[in-house]
């Protein structure tokens, strides 16, 4: 069950709604307690709050599963074409240019801070897909492989950003003991030691090591899955990749995300903390580039390079259903609230918490309901073309006359004829 992705996307709404219920409740204090409790050991710098843990460890796993699919994707999946990779992965630059910006336009002004501008260039794939799974179950199977793929770039482009823009002092020895443990961590199973108890310690040192190093500790998760071969070997009925993406999915969508969520969403909603955000320029931005910046820049992008190259968006899709799907996209949640939380710490944390909770909301039910209506447009379409009907007695009949005759729109079905009303 916890590996569909409904599934995930339920849990992950579960553990913010428990977040913020805590932190709205009588039992606030003790939430906080716990959020900031801090243990871990101090010698290895690793006397973490909790809050902490969940964040640069648990969302590790995260992003190892991210790694991995990404892996599969570059080898085997859509990445691998670079006819069939090129529209989202210009999609999903057009869907990370455009926030920025926009979330720039609206921090030029007294009160401003540029120090936010990644905070909406990231899209959550677990939400996203969750809520596609739910009003989509007669869109086509293309918008989910675009979705999934404009998804999966979005994460690397937001892990760029984090490495590089995030990186407050870099320790090039103990990154270069966390990228030598990667390495050996690569070696190993192309050797064929794929052991847990030799590959988890080494992992687990790689992501020690890249912590140590001020390059935030999730960035080991996707190198450590980028290793990972994404091909079968003789012998094998899956590759290695695909398979611990199956055993490791559900940890992450389960345990990691939904924990992440339950430490990183509790923020206090209040009069003041609502005033603050409706009043803030960081809120105007955040809000703005996830509801309106991420749809505009991946439907204009891929406008353009469908239009000015050879490249094509695929024949089942129509502008509205790429339209809902980048308002889906606008759902920025976790990465979202991590590059937040690198970007400002303290200050402005709780605005930007509660402004990446209201966008994520308002880009959902906006994306929602423009693939619900799809939805059930292709629900009717399909109907239509699955209930038998009576041949008409002249079969001689021109195709756009016979789709008449037999009471549908030519176009609709795509019938091909020589007349004017007739449609490819």
């Amino acid at each position: 069950m916890l590996r569909t992705e409904r599934a995930g996307g339920i849990l992950l709404l579960v553990g913010t709604v428990t977040a913020l219920v805590l932190a709205n409740s009588p039992l606030q204090h003790a939430y906080e307690s716990v959020r900031d409790f801090t243990f871990g050991p101090a010698a290895l710098h690793l006397d973490l709050s909790v809050e902490a843990w969940a964040k640069d460890g648990l969302l590790a796993i995260f992003f190892f599963v991210v790694g991995l699919e990404l892996k599969r994707e570059i080898v085997v999946g859509e990445l691998r074409k670079p006819s069939s990779a090129i529209v989202p992965i210009v999609a999903a630059i057009g869907g990370m240019v455009v926030p920025a910006l926009l979330y720039v336009a609206f921090n030029l002004v007294e009160g401003g801070s540029l120090r936010g501008w990644a905070v909406p260039t990231a899209t959550d794939i677990a939400f996203a897909i969750a809520v596609l799974a739910v009003v989509g179950r007669w869109l086509p199977n293309a918008l989910r492989a675009f979705l999934l793929t404009l998804a999966v770039v979005d994460d690397l482009l937001a892990i760029i950003i984090i490495a590089v823009f995030f990186t407050d002092e870099l320790h090039p020895v103990w990154l270069l003991a966390s990228a030598a443990c990667i390495v050996g961590f690569g070696l190993a199973i192309r050797k064929g030691w794929t052991s847990p108890f030799l590959l988890v310690p080494v992992a687990l040192a790689a992501w020690a090591f890249m912590h140590s190093s001020g390059i935030h500790a999730t960035i080991a998760g996707v190198a450590l899955g980028l290793m990972v071969p994404a091909i079968a070997t003789k012998g094998q009925k899956h590759s290695l990749a695909e398979h611990w993406e199956h055993v490791w999915r559900p940890i992450s969508a389960g345990v990691a995300v939904p924990i992440f969520a339950l430490f990183a969403a509790g923020v206090v909603i209040s009069a003041d903390a609502v005033s603050e955000v409706v009043s803030s320029p960081v809120a105007h931005g955040v809000v703005a580039g996830l509801v309106i910046g991420k749809p505009l820049g991946i439907v204009l992008a891929t406008f353009l390079v469908a239009t000015f190259t050879k490249a094509q968006l695929d024949r089942g899709l129509s502008w509205l259903d790429v339209t809902g799907m980048g308002m889906l996209a606008g759902i920025g949640f976790t990465v979202s609230l991590l590059i937040g939380d690198l970007a400002f710490g303290g200050e402005n944390a709780e605005v930007v918490k509660l402004s990446v909770l209201v966008a994520s909301v308002l880009a959902a039910l906006l994306g929602a309901g423009l693939l619900g209506f799809r939805d059930r447009f292709y629900r009717r379409l399909y109907e239509r073309r699955s209930t038998p009907v009576p041949l008409p007695s002249n079969r001689m009949a021109k195709p756009e006359e016979l789709a008449r005759i037999v009471g549908v729109d030519p176009g609709e079905v795509g019938v091909e004829g020589d007349g004017d009303g007739a449609r490819g």
